[in-house]
């Protein structure tokens, strides 16, 4: 008995020993709590497939009572948001291109003659298919909807059908919308991987003593570590491009071109924020970890599987900050859409704008580690 009660008493000691070690420390509470906080707000905020939002246009060829009414139904329900009324079709492919709505309603000019014939009427219902999730989620409140409505006319009898058609994703197939996405998410994971280590490793191997007597500057050794992950990524994306066209069969519409030029920019501003991260860790360790807790943040504000326009406005806000949001947009939109570099050229903007403050800045904290 008293063995045990020895062991016991060791094994409280030792447990406390550890628990006091691991929280004195400032930098390791800071690993364990702020993850956990940062990510639990994330995915109770932006990783949510519920739609409180669902900006759509209109063509009402019909212009009849029923179709106002139905019109209003969608109105009322305090998702659907109507923010255009087309005149005709010419104007889908921009309202949608553009991200205005997320779906385009079409109701025919005999929409009401049909239904006082007493037979059915069809609907047509235009989804962007950029986003499979969302496009599913908002056909499905449509389909309560008219269900409702037929309910209340006639009984169970089905009066309004819906005709669907997904914009750049006919079949609504997953992997076509998130596979192009994921050409800048594996590049972000890499390219931080990669140009956060540099740095470090040269330090935990004792060879960055040597590399301070060589005759480079500062800005030249960052340079020569800049490049080298930008080589390597830009063959990870050849890869994924190849495996999304040649094995899981999703048509490239765009230029190749634009699409490698729109990596380029994205990685460059990744690169910056790497070589950040690698400026300020003294260890490899460091950087997993400052690299995990950056990481996740960027994938969940960056629309690639769940939509912005729903998040909290702050949260939308702070996506400006993200190179992976635009990264991921303009991917999508050149490899789906085929557009040009003149249409997704705004998204160069926001991550150029990182790439210029966080190269300079990766430079300049890794001058004042030499001094």
């Amino acid at each position: 008995m008293d063995n045990i009660m020895t062991f016991l008493l060791k094994f409280r000691n030792m447990c406390r020993k550890e628990l006091l070690t691991t929280l004195k420390d400032p930098a390791t509470r800071i690993v364990l709590f702020l993850p956990v906080v940062l990510q639990g707000i994330l995915f109770g905020y932006a990783a949510t497939y519920n739609l409180d939002s669902v900006p759509y246009a209109c063509i009402d060829n019909s212009r009849s009572a029923t179709s106002v009414e139905f019109l209003s139904r969608l109105d009322g329900t305090g998702v659907f948001q109507r923010v255009q009324t087309l005149m005709n079709a010419d104007g889908i492919a921009q309202s949608i291109d553009s991200n205005k709505a997320m779906m385009v309603i079409s109701i025919d000019s005999d929409f009401e003659r049909k239904l006082a014939e007493g037979g059915s009427a069809a609907i047509q219902v235009i989804i962007d298919g950029r986003n499979t999730m969302t496009a599913a989620v908002a056909l499905g409140y449509i389909n309560d909807i008219i269900g409702d409505f037929n309910a209340e006319r006639n009984g169970n009898e089905q009066l309004i059908n819906i005709e669907t058609r997904a914009w750049y994703n006919p079949n609504l197939i997953t992997r076509w919308s998130f596979l192009p996405g994921m050409i800048a998410a594996l590049s972000l994971i890499q390219i931080l991987m990669l140009a956060g280590l540099s740095v470090a490793r040269e330090r935990e191997q004792g060879t960055f003593d040597q590399l301070l007597v060589t005759p480079l500057s500062s800005t030249e050794i960052l340079i020569g570590k800049a490049v080298p992950p930008l080589l390597i990524g830009m063959m990870q994306v050849t890869f994924i491009m190849i495996l999304c066209v040649f094995w899981f069969k999703i048509p490239l519409n765009g230029s190749l071109l634009t699409l490698y030029l729109t990596v380029f920019i994205f990685m460059l501003s990744c690169i910056g924020i790497g070589l950040s991260i690698s400026a300020v860790s003294t260890s490899m360790q460091q950087v997993m970890v400052y690299t995990f807790v950056l990481m996740m943040p960027m994938v969940l504000l960056s629309g690639l599987a769940t939509p912005i326009r729903n998040m909290p406005e702050i949260l939308q806000i702070a996506t400006y900050a993200n190179p992976l949001r635009f990264g991921v947009d303009a991917i999508r939109r050149v490899y789906l859409e085929g557009s040009t570099l003149a249409q997704v050229a705004h998204n160069f903007i926001p991550m150029t704008a990182v790439a210029a403050v966080t190269l300079p800045l990766a430079v300049r904290l890794f001058r004042n580690k030499l001094t």
